[in-house]
């Protein structure tokens, strides 16, 4: 079985892989300042409640450098193995081209690769996180850009820490769009803005390209703002773990 991490800047998602079927999932906060003893701990717990113990390959994506070498050890101590990650010199079979290709974060490598494999090009794909990523495949299944934005709850961080009356909200739906309170009104901006602005970029990335795309959304909010838009948008909660079984068969 393989182990897949997906490291964000949030939370680090965790996937047991057995050849082509994903097993299990889980989530653990992302934090600079645990050791690899504290990690190795926790995906030691997570293995032994999942009833996945064989581990024999690992593969990291990750947008938190300063955890890679501290995850690769607890890896190393828990399983025994050295783990693969997506970075340069790491085959991916993607055909990247922006201005510097190195510049790409991983999980939106990630990402591409799987939607590359599972669904028909051109693709626009949304990764709704921290930040809310936005990729552009063409017909051909190269890379050609996209766009970084501040993620939902980032921006509803900036609100309720930078003002003096708006609270923290949950990111739902409000019940209309015209908000007759202040938290109505937030989660109109938040969630239905987001909405509105994932339409507006695929009607823009479908006029570059001059033709309509299949669009992919992900990430830990990507279902909530999807079901809002007018677009139809497939929702894959698992892209990256399985753009991570993509990368880690093509370097084997």
């Amino acid at each position: 079985m393989i182990l897949a991490v997906d490291v964000g800047n949030t939370n680090i998602v965790l996937g047991v892989i057995d050849a082509e079927k994903l097993i299990t999932t889980g989530r653990l906060r992302t934090d600079i300042y645990q050791t690899e003893d504290e990690y190795a701990m926790k995906i030691h717990s997570f293995l032994s409640l999942r009833n996945a113990d064989d581990i024999d390959g690992a593969i990291i994506s990750s947008v938190v450098p300063a955890l890679i070498g501290t995850l690769k050890k607890a890896i190393k101590t828990v399983c025994g193995i050295d783990s693969i990650v997506v970075g340069p010199g790491v085959k991916t079979g993607l055909s990247i081209k922006i201005d510097d290709p190195a510049q790409l974060g991983a999980d939106m490598v990630v990402s591409a690769v799987a939607a590359k494999s599972k669904y028909p090009c051109p693709i626009i794909i949304f990764d709704l996180g921290t930040a809310t990523t936005g990729s552009v495949l063409d017909k051909d299944g190269n890379f050609l850009g996209g766009i970084i934005t501040a993620g939902v709850k980032t921006s509803i961080n900036a609100l309720s820490t930078g003002t003096a009356l708006l609270p923290q909200i949950d990111i739902t739906a409000p019940k209309k769009i015209i908000g007759t309170n202040s938290i109505e009104s937030m989660k109109s901006g938040c969630v239905i803005g987001t909405a509105a602005m994932l339409d507006g970029f695929v009607d823009k990335f479908q006029e570059e390209l001059g033709q309509e795309a299949t669009v992919v959304v992900t990430g830990g909010l990507g279902k909530s703002i999807a079901k809002n838009c007018r677009h139809n948008m497939i929702i894959d909660e698992n892209l990256i773990i399985d753009g991570l079984r993509e990368i880690y068969y093509k370097n084997k």
